[in-house]
């Protein structure tokens, strides 16, 4: 007997644009352009560029393998880079620009990529970067005029060699499992190190997102995407909306509040997805003018935990409905999705796996917690897209079983709902006993006069370490410490309460949108 077969389909990138391009030939890529009308261009031309960026760096040597890195915001011309890089099977190194030039340098020489594509308005910090970066043979500028010179690197603008490329580079003829992308993690408790993403396991990612509990991208939605494209793939959603079909709208590099607030009435935006800071400063402007946005049905919210006063502030000033997120960098990086329609205590709630990630409770030493249910223990993860092993490493970043610890601290409800109760890292030890920092900020979020909350451990002669709580306010708010601290009496440990309010203007965040508690500990958590 001889069985039937199925036909074999490479699970591979460039046919997420093949596709949109083919049925959603006339769904637009929008691009903000500040001062100017907003770029437009259709998924089929989208594509169309896309193989000529193949075919400039196929002639400048670029062959399957190869890393081209990418140092610019969130636009067409980038999109562009994205997919010819990946298409032709070579790797896109995406590139932080919120971080330093050595500290890019530093990562350029990890993955050997000679080509930097970069933004023109970040083309003096790509020049720094190229002095510290000896491999660096070539800055391609988009988005503007290649107007800098450097003494050893060849400085072009990308748009003019677009117009004389010639030929036409073969896609998607490679492994599924081939890398398709590499991106560093912030380095916040050592070395950043490099995550890379195959054609595969983006795909299956994808795939993913598109759930109905999960992005539930539709035909008829607009995406804005103010997560950065150099930030894990900007959580998968420029392989997401073309598989939907859902037109795409790009910030470009201003993502404050007016900013946003006019691209989202300007283009229908339906979804809009970043941090909470983000839709932080949109409120605020919204406030501020009195301007609304109809448009506007989901905000999704990840990177960091969203203060339920935001959440709140949110959904009754915009009258949208918010799913919050889990992910990291490791998992491409999205890990769960708050339930559209569950509103069991949303604001603490990151929500449950899709098909394709799993979750696992474990004590110090990585065994499973016996109970997985409404137990606190580490969270490890496993699953299709999540990493195995880190760039340049020979040792696997999981364990025999092939679990990852996040290094994340997680309870789980009895529904399956995910919730982060801190990081590992984050603990404060004082008297020998531990001090949940998490616990403390969610609490002092609610407050309807707190914007931002944050706990670091301050050195103390006596106890090793005590809570400090640092603060910024609503605009025009006014609390005092003592009423700060009263508001935790009876639902932490009395120990636990902070020893002082800091009332800090700004709160420092780090290059991901995150509070930046490295920051935070080296200016205050000296004794």
């Amino acid at each position: 007997m001889i069985d039937g077969s199925i036909q074999t389909f490479s699970l591979t990138l460039d046919a997420i644009l093949d596709h949109a391009a083919k049925w959603h030939c006339d769904t637009e890529v929008v691009t903000a352009r500040e001062g100017q009308d907003n770029a437009r261009v259709t998924y089929a031309g989208l594509r169309e560029r896309a193989k000529q960026v193949s075919a400039v760096l196929a002639g400048f040597g670029v062959t399957a393998g190869r890393r081209v890195a990418t140092l610019a915001w969130n636009t067409q011309a980038h999109m562009e880079a994205w997919f010819g890089i990946m298409g032709m099977g070579a790797v896109c190194h995406t590139l932080n620009p919120r971080l330093t030039a050595v500290q890019l340098a530093w990562m350029l020489d990890q993955s050997g990529a000679r080509i930097v594509i970069v933004s023109a308005d970040l083309a003096k910090l790509a020049l720094e970067v190229a002095d510290h970066a000896a491999g660096v043979e070539r800055i391609l500028v988009i988005d503007g005029v290649a107007a800098t010179r450097h003494p050893r690197a060849v400085v072009e603008t990308l748009d003019d060699l677009l117009a004389a490329a010639e030929g036409e580079v073969p896609w998607g003829r490679f492994d599924e499992t081939s890398p398709s992308g590499l991106c560093f993690t912030s380095g916040s408790t050592g070395a950043p190190k490099g995550v890379t993403y195959t054609h595969r396991s983006s795909f299956l990612h994808t795939l993913k997102m598109l759930a109905a509990d999960v992005l539930a991208a539709r035909v008829d939605d607009v995406i804005l995407p103010v997560v950065p494209l150099f930030h894990a793939n900007a959580w998968g959603l420029p392989f997401a909306a073309p598989a939907a079909g859902s037109k795409l709208v790009l910030p470009g590099r201003h993502t404050d509040g007016a900013s946003l607030a006019r691209l989202i009435a300007a283009e229908g935006v339906t979804v809009a997805v970043g941090v909470p800071t983000v839709f932080l400063g949109l409120c605020e402007h919204l406030d501020a003018t009195g301007a609304a946005l109809p448009s506007l049905k989901r905000i999704i919210l990840g990177g960091a935990q969203t203060p339920p006063a935001l959440m709140e502030r949110l959904e009754r000033q915009l009258g949208v409905t918010v799913q919050n997120s889990w992910g990291m960098t490791e998992l491409s990086p999205v890990g769960v999705f708050s339930t559209l329609g569950d509103i069991d205590g949303r604001a603490s709630v990151s929500g449950r796996p899709a098909l394709g990630v799993d979750l696992m409770l474990a004590d110090e030493t990585g065994a499973p917690l016996a109970d997985q249910r409404d137990q606190e223990g580490r969270l490890h993860v496993r699953g299709a897209a999540v990493i195995e092993r880190y760039f340049g490493q020979e040792q696997p970043a999981t364990n025999a079983d092939g679990w990852f610890d996040t290094g994340d601290l997680a309870r789980i409800d009895h529904k399956g709902n995910l919730m982060i109760t801190g990081r590992a890292k984050d603990l404060i030890k004082s008297g020998g006993e531990w001090i949940n920092p998490s616990e403390i900020e969610a609490l002092v979020c609610a407050l309807p006069e707190v914007s931002l909350a944050a706990v670091i451990g301050k050195a103390d002669a006596k106890w090793s370490e005590r809570p400090l709580l640092l603060v910024e306010l609503r605009d025009g708010a006014e609390i005092t410490d003592q009423a700060l601290l009263d508001a935790l009496r009876g639902k932490i440990a009395s120990w636990w309460i902070p020893d002082a309010v800091v009332r800090l203007p700004a709160m420092p965040l780090a290059a991901t949108g995150k509070i930046d508690k490295l920051s935070l500990r080296a200016t205050y958590g000296a004794g």
